[in-house]
This record gives structure tokens, sequence and C-alpha cells, in this order.
């Protein structure tokens, strides 16, 4: 399978909390649901050929644990997130979760970065990564991403976490899809190259 990431993002890289205020006051984070004002029908679709194409999710402890608190709720048969969500198989990576009982779950521990790649060997389309900050920066280390799918909102929420490290490995990306959303939510898709490659801008 690909190994895809998508990632709700401010203006300034945040991703933590962008739904609502209570999703994630972790490190006393209080500027929660930085998205709702933004998302319009236009990102929704895009959501939805997102799913479309999930054979399994791989996901981090903590966006396991929001996302186990809120979809198995969801139970109409055609929605096109909870629906997927709730039915596919679901990898959660940590090693401090003791059980994970939402539906078709199962927790990896260990190597995170061998354990992933025998997931990838698994047949199917995609095995998809959604929010999951610290999962998704293991993975860009260990060159085990095939597409990140950026959905940048036009916000600077000024406090949180964000996604990428400020020391990490750098990485040239090649831009396959862009689309911008009535309400001016920037959509990019990129596929890795390799190590990006750096130069210096000539002299006039």
């Amino acid at each position: 399978m690909q190994l895809t990431v998508t990632t709700f993002l401010s203006v300034d890289g945040v991703m933590q909390g962008p739904g609502g205020p209570d999703e994630d006051r972790s490190e006393g984070f209080d500027r929660g649901g930085w998205l709702v004002p933004h998302f319009d029908e236009a990102t929704g679709q895009f959501m939805t050929e997102v799913f479309e194409k999930a054979d399994a999710f791989l996901l981090g402890r903590r966006t396991y644990e929001i996302f186990a608190a809120y979809w198995p709720k969801v139970t109409d048969a055609d929605d096109p997130v909870a629906n997927p969500l709730n039915a596919l198989p679901k990898f959660v990576v940590s090693n401090r979760l003791r059980s994970a009982d939402w539906h078709n779950s199962t927790i990896v521990r260990g190597d995170v970065a061998a354990e992933v790649a025998k997931l990838k060997q698994m047949p199917g389309r995609e095995l998809q990564v959604h929010g999951s900050g610290t999962l998704a920066r293991t993975l860009l280390e260990n060159d085990l991403v095939d597409e990140w799918r950026l959905l940048v909102f036009p916000v600077v929420v000024g406090a949180g976490r964000r996604l990428f490290p400020d020391l990490g490995v750098a990485t040239g990306l090649r831009l396959v899809d862009s689309r911008t959303t009535a309400s001016g939510t920037a959509i990019h898709v990129y596929q890795p190259t390799g190590r990006a490659e750096f130069g210096e801008v000539p002299q006039v």
C-alpha cells in the first residue's frame, strides 16, 4: 500500500486542535477550532475523495483517542468519513496503550519504522495517516511517506504543536495537485523526490 499523510494546518504550521476548543487541550492549548470558519463545501469534497482511497489507517495514539471518542458515534452508513474509519483496519502506534477497543484496531509497538514498512507491504491502495504529528515526523525521518496532503487554512494560530520539526531531514517534494477553495483554504498534494537540493542565487 501507498502511505499517505493528510493534515490540517494553519498558515504558521499549527496542526493541534483544528476541529474544536476541546479537541486537544494538551500542553494548555486553548486555541482549538481554528479551521471551523474556513471548512467549506470544496474542502469537504476533497476529504471525501481522500477517504474513498483508504484501505487502512495508521494513527498516532493521541489522534486515535480523539477519533475513537467521536467517530463510532456517527452511525450513518453513508457518511464518507465515518464509514471507512469505523469499518476498515486501524493501526495505532503506541507503547503506552494497553488496549484498542475501537472496531478493527491493532496496536503497533516496538520499532515504528520497521513495523510500518511491513504494513506497507499489505495489499491495498492506501494506508492513510490523518493528523498524528509525532508519527508523521517519524515517518518523514525514515522516508516512509509516499504522499503528503496538506490543507492550509487561512489563519495564523500563534501557538500549538506544528507538523514539521525545527530540525529534521531535508526532503525534496514534487507538487502533484493544488487547489484553493472559496474560503481561502489552499490544498497542496506533494510526493517526496529524495533529499532536498540547495544552491545559491547568482549575484547580479
